[in-house]
């Protein structure tokens, strides 16, 4: 009888392990992104900076996502993502453990999909991929981020849903809960987009509105369930202490043949009230465009033009023209070369030490890279390497 019992014993534990594999998964996967970059007038002195430069395309990362069957077509889902700088190994996104994304969920492909945790908006996740920054990241975005198109928020305390395409119809939905007793709305982020397919063309437009921490004091900083899209530059750094900022986006994309033809539109509310340290509300209008031609299987060139316009406690505007190329060696690695040029008129407001602001003359700032420089045209070119795991 003994024989017998261990002779059959390792047929039922196989088929055992062989039906959990097919009914959960769990993939490790990564970026690490890392250039060598000039910018010329990259400061207040008028110098030039060489340095190597991670994130240029995408921000470096690792992360794991599972998924797990429940039956009856549901499952669920998770995703751990950690940022990471290449050049000295230390954690971004305000050195979370996983920084980027951080969330867990259900999903149904007739009822649709909700998750829970620290995420990226709808806006991002519908408007953005349409864009040039899908393609060639921070370089082709618009100056300061101020739009957030190049990601720079993530969401904390987030429930979001995303419907199940119609049609070529999508839509999607997030709140995000302040966590404070008696201020419902202190810190609260809430957001919504749709988009469209049909074919080669696709078009997607949201709204997110995020809101700064309630104060009878005035306000030193960004205390939200969203992270702020304050990146260092001059553009809106002066406006951290907003009540709130809303952002509406449209985005449009049209592929014919090798050609790729983008275009959108946003426009960014800064919010002031009694506590903030800026006396009127700060609006930013930007229109962007960017053509690619996928030259051959391997290769991939784009060009782009951005304006940035703002109005109403200060009157600047960026226009920057950015170019693109990319290469794939493999289907994991990959080498580029991006840059851009910004000139910048107008006025803008800066922080002092201290606390505080003042109007000064707008100078350029590349992207969201954060180096202001001394005047009005900034250059910046970047040489890198990309490669996906």
């Amino acid at each position: 009888m003994k024989k017998h019992v261990l002779m059959l014993l390792p047929v039922p534990l196989s088929l055992l392990a062989s039906a959990v594999q097919a009914q959960s998964s769990v993939t490790l996967y990564g970026v690490i992104d890392e250039a060598f970059q000039f910018v010329h007038n990259a400061n207040a002195q008028g110098n030039n900076l060489y340095r190597l430069q991670g994130g240029n395309l995408q921000g470096s990362r690792w992360g794991l996502k599972g998924t797990e069957d429940l039956g009856g077509g549901l499952k669920a889902i998770f995703q751990l993502e950690n940022g990471f700088d290449v050049n000295n190994g230390t954690l971004q996104q305000g050195s979370r453990l996983f920084g980027r994304q951080a969330f867990v969920g259900l999903t149904h492909e007739q009822y649709g999909t909700l998750t829970l945790g620290r995420q990226y908006d709808p806006v991002v996740d519908m408007v953005q991929p349409l864009t040039a920054d899908n393609y060639w990241g921070s370089t082709f975005t618009t100056p300061g981020d101020v739009d957030n198109n190049d990601n720079s928020s993530r969401t904390n305390n987030a429930v979001k849903y995303l419907s199940p395409q119609f049609y070529g119809f999508q839509v999607e939905g997030m709140y995000a809960f302040g966590g404070v007793a008696g201020a419902t709305g202190s810190q609260q982020t809430w957001s919504a987009a749709a988009s469209y397919v049909n074919g080669p063309f696709s078009i997607a437009a949201g709204y997110v509105r995020m809101h700064n921490a309630n104060s009878t004091l005035p306000r030193t900083t960004w205390t939200s369930t969203s992270d702020g899209t304050f990146d260092g530059g001059y553009q809106n750094l002066a406006y951290e202490t907003a009540k709130w900022v809303g952002i509406g986006s449209v985005a449009l994309q049209y592929v014919a043949g090798p050609f790729t033809f983008g275009g959108r539109y946003s426009n960014a509310q800064y919010k002031a009230d009694a506590q903030s340290l800026f006396p009127s509300n700060q609006r930013y209008n930007v229109a962007a465009g960017f053509v690619n031609y996928q030259l051959t299987p391997a290769s991939l060139v784009g060009i782009g033009y951005t304006w940035t316009h703002s109005a109403g406690d200060t009157s600047a505007t960026y226009n920057q023209v950015s170019l693109g190329g990319d290469y794939n060696l493999s289907k994991r690695t990959d080498v580029y070369l991006v840059g851009a040029w910004q000139h910048a008129n107008g006025t803008q407001r800066v922080p002092v030490a201290g606390g505080g602001s003042v109007l000064t003359t707008a100078v350029a700032s590349v992207a969201d890279y954060g180096l202001n420089a001394s005047s009005s045209s900034q250059i910046m070119v970047s040489l890198g390497i990309r490669h996906k795991f």
